[in-house]
C-alpha cells in the first residue's frame, strides 16, 4: 500500500481496522508519530522502512495517547536507537508511575510494554516535526491523555482517537469516568473551531469533510446519553474484536471463560446489562460471526481485519 505524503518527507501510514495509523518524517533522524500495535510490530517496522526510513536512527516519538494500539512499537524503538518519546504530561505520568489501569492495558487484558517518556507536552504548545511546526490540543475524552496535533498554515490535523471519519472509538467509563462522553463533546467543540482543509485520523483514512464528521460524532454521543445500553453494546463488539485481533485463534469453546476472567467483560455486563454475562455473550458473538467480523475455524475464532 502506498503510504501518502501530508506534508514534505511527513507520511500517512493507514493500518487496519481498529489498528492505529502511524506517521513518519523521514529524514537522518526520522520522528515518528505513534507505533500501532505491539503484536504487529514487524509490519510497522516494514512499513517505516519501505518510506526509507532508519528505526535505529529515529529520534523521536510523538504519541497521541497511551492505548495499546498507538504505543505497541515504542519499547522496541527506543531500544534500538535511543530516541525520546513525548507525551502528554498526563500519560508520561501514566507511564512513569507504571500505572497500566489508566492507559487501559490492565483492564482490557491487552499487551503493552512500559517505556522511557523523555518529554511532557501541555495543550497549546508548540510541535516541531521536522520543519513542519503543529499546535498541541488536549483532548480528553477517549483517553485522558489524549492530543491531536493542528498545522495552523496547511491547516491539516492529526486527530488521533479524538476524531475518525463514519465511526468512533470505545468510550469506557469505568477507566475514563463518568464525565467521559460530556469531556468528548468538550474536546469535539475544540476541534470544530479549527480551520481544517484535511483530517489524517488515528483509524481509518484521512478526510476533508470534518464538520461533518464531527456533527456525526456529536449526534452518537447524545444517543449514547439517552440510551446507555447503547455504549455497553458498542464497547462488547469492539473489545472481543480488539482481544481476536491481538491474540487470534482464541478457542470458541473456551472464549466465554476467558473473557469472565478479564476484569472489563463482567464489569461492562453488570453496568450496562444487569449482569447478563452470557446472554450479551451469546447475542454480541452471533453478530458480529452474521457480519463475518468474527469467523469461526476448527473451532478457533478470528477476525479477519487487517494489521
Amino acid at each position: 500500500m502506498a503510504h501518502p505524503e501530508i506534508l514534505p518527507d511527513l507520511f500517512f501510514v493507514q493500518r487496519g481496522y481498529l489498528n492505529g495509523n502511524h506517521f513518519v518524517y523521514r529524514s537522518d533522524r526520522p520522528v515518528l508519530i505513534d507505533t500501532a500495535y505491539l503484536a504487529h510490530f514487524d509490519r510497522t517496522r516494514q512499513s517505516i522502512a519501505d518510506l526509507g526510513a532508519d528505526l535505529a536512527r529515529t529520534a523521536l516519538i510523538v504519541n497521541t495517547h497511551t492505548h495499546c494500539d498507538h504505543i505497541g512499537g515504542n519499547r522496541r524503538i527506543q531500544e534500538l536507537s535511543g530516541c525520546d518519546i513525548a507525551l502528554h504530561r498526563i500519560g508520561r505520568h501514566f507511564i512513569e508511575a507504571r500505572d497500566d489501569w489508566s492507559t487501559w492495558w490492565r483492564y482490557y487484558d491487552q499487551e503493552a510494554e512500559f517505556f522511557q517518556c523523555t518529554h511532557s507536552l501541555e495543550d497549546g504548545e508548540p510541535l516541531a516535526i521536522g520543519p513542519h511546526e503543529f499546535r498541541v490540543i488536549h483532548t480528553p475524552g477517549h483517553a485522558a491523555d489524549g492530543i491531536v496535533l493542528y498545522h495552523p498554515r496547511e491547516k491539516l490535523l492529526i486527530s488521533a482517537d479524538a476524531l475518525w471519519e463514519r465511526d468512533m472509538p470505545v468510550i469506557t467509563l469505568r477507566v475514563e469516568g463518568s464525565r467521559a462522553l460530556f469531556d468528548c463533546l468538550d474536546s469535539l467543540e475544540k476541534i470544530r473551531c479549527l480551520d481544517v482543509r484535511l483530517v489524517c485520523p488515528g483509524h481509518g483514512r484521512p478526510f476533508e469533510d470534518m464538520p461533518e464528521a464531527v456533527s456525526r460524532w456529536k449526534k452518537r454521543i447524545r444517543g449514547y446519553l439517552e440510551r446507555r445500553e447503547s455504549l455497553g453494546d458498542d464497547q462488547l463488539k469492539r473489545i472481543i474484536v480488539y482481544t481476536l485481533l491481538m491474540r487470534p485463534g482464541r478457542e470458541q469453546a473456551t472464549f466465554f471463560d476467558h473473557l469472565m476472567n478479564t476484569v472489563w467483560f463482567p464489569e461492562t455486563c453488570a453496568f450496562f446489562f444487569n449482569g447478563e454475562h452470557r446472554r450479551k455473550f451469546d447475542e454480541v458473538m452471533a453478530g458480529l460471526i452474521h457480519r463475518r467480523i468474527v469467523t469461526c475455524t476448527d473451532g478457533k475464532l478470528f477476525t479477519p481485519v487487517a494489521a
